[in-house]
């Protein structure tokens, strides 16, 4: 499964956290109008209905878009997660997802993560999603999954990851597992701007820093799913496919170091360092 995942995940999607209600669907509609071919969205997001309504009015065909959902642990109880998934498909009107992902392990480890990756499994043999994959799973909660699934089952880790936070120890152990790395706050929440490396990196390219940081992940043979709400800025994210580092300005920017991770529930797993 992991080599298809490699083949078939679009690598660079949209992110549709926060692009709710008619804005939303809009966005999405220039996300797909410039490229965009794969939207990545969650139980928790409220976007599924978005989606579902920019699948509709895309003119695109179903099988053109790829599709991510990812499960709320409020659904990793027994018996819990098929039924959200069932409810996530009416809400995209589709009749199964591309990939599912655990949007999160269990908070403060409360449920054993067989209880829920279970389900997951159980969901695709059941044929609900194509593709299953786990999100800010650290390197332990990787070794655990594949001791139970065995290796190849997990599509992607979508963790968080840019040139000012490597997460270098899991992208790693992704690429060993041959487990494909999905970044999100893949330009930092706009944090980017102002640092002198890749400021002079993008004024060689006649590129945006952001534009510089996705196409470093791309680089790296991550997936990125930048979001914005303007269509200028959707569509210069979209144009970071098309920028080709050269290998200098990719060590330049793995030698960047690391600030602090963005996002850090207290609840969230025992992180790598």
């Amino acid at each position: 499964m992991a080599v298809e995942a490699r083949n078939i995940i679009p690598r660079m999607g949209y992110g549709t956290w926060g692009r709710l209600g008619d804005e939303g669907v809009e966005a999405m509609l220039a996300a797909l109008g410039v490229g965009y071919r794969h939207l990545d969205t969650a139980q928790g997001y409220g976007t599924e209905p978005m989606v579902g309504e920019a699948l509709r009015r895309s003119g695109l065909s179903r099988h053109e878009v790829f599709v991510t959902t990812k499960i709320d642990p409020d659904n990793y109880r027994p018996g819990k997660l098929a039924p959200s998934l069932r409810r996530s498909l009416d809400q995209l009107g589709v009749d199964m997802v591309d990939l599912t992902l655990l949007h999160w392990p269990s908070p403060r480890g409360e449920l054993p993560l067989a209880v829920y990756l279970d389900q997951l499994v159980a969901a695709h043999q059941a044929g609900l999603t194509r593709l299953i994959g786990v999100s800010n799973f650290t390197i332990a909660l990787l070794d655990e999954a594949e001791r139970r699934l065995g290796p190849g089952r997990i599509a992607t880790n979508q963790i968080e990851l840019n040139p000012l936070f490597k997460n270098d120890k899991v992208a790693a152990e992704c690429r060993r597992r041959g487990i494909l790395v999905t970044c999100y706050l893949p330009i930092a929440h706009g944090s980017l701007a102002g640092n002198p490396r890749l400021e002079a990196i993008g004024a060689r390219h006649g590129a945006s820093v952001e534009q510089v940081a996705l196409a470093w992940e791309l680089a790296k043979g991550y997936a990125a799913i930048p979001t914005s709400s303007r269509r200028e800025r959707i569509a210069s994210n979209f144009a970071a496919t098309r920028l080709h580092l050269p290998p200098d300005d990719i060590a330049a920017i793995d030698a960047l170091a690391d600030g602090p991770r963005g996002i850090a529930p207290d609840w969230g797993p025992a992180w790598d360092a």
